[in-house]
């Protein structure tokens, strides 16, 4: 448990290992996930609404996904929408039910794939290390003003960085664990 003085930039590492969490959901990995459908979003009388909140969207199969809207007159909207999306996945509609169907990714897209997941992983990283930047300057600041004991100072970086430490394997944990998924048959 981090330290009072710790705590908010715990909860930002947090923030940023959620967020690692959503953008890895949204890669697809040639299995049938909702959360691919996360950033698509669908024309709702002038409004730009989630898929997820104008419609039931279910995996039927291990690579189908069935999104029922719940107003039929929304059917022609979602289509568009998923085809102007960056998804790549055409889907079929039967008038009540549109259905998409997810592809197994060939060897190379596989790999693009395992190289954007490293990339985000990355990115994560890089958000983790600015915030314990971010709290090591203000334990700075409050040692020169002196609010803080040298003692005190060094116990926080030490904190601030096996935090640091802890969230760091977390996020290569959590893009194994991706990359793993991508790289099966």
């Amino acid at each position: 448990m981090a330290s009072e003085s710790m705590q908010p930039y715990a909860e930002k590492m947090e923030k940023a290992l959620r967020h690692l969490g959503k953008e890895l959901g949204a890669v697809r990995a040639g299995r049938a996930n909702p959360a691919v459908l996360d950033k698509v979003m669908v024309d709702y009388y002038g409004t730009p609404t989630p898929i997820n909140q104008v419609a039931a969207v279910a995996v039927a199969e291990a690579r189908i996904l069935t999104i029922s809207p719940w107003d039929a007159s929304l059917m022609k909207a979602i289509e568009k929408a998923i085809l102007t999306s960056d998804i790549g996945i055409n889907p079929t509609n039967d008038g009540k039910v549109m259905r998409l169907v997810f592809p197994q990714p060939n060897e190379e897209r596989r790999k693009q794939l395992a190289k954007e997941v490293l990339k985000l992983g990355e990115e994560a990283k890089i958000a983790v290390r600015n915030i314990r930047r971010e709290a090591m300057d203000g334990f700075k600041k409050q040692k020169k003003s002196s609010d803080l004991t040298e003692d005190d100072l060094k116990d926080l970086e030490n904190e601030a960085q096996k935090l640091t430490d802890k969230n760091t394997k977390e996020i290569d944990k959590m893009c194994e664990v991706k990359n793993k998924e991508i790289m099966e048959l």
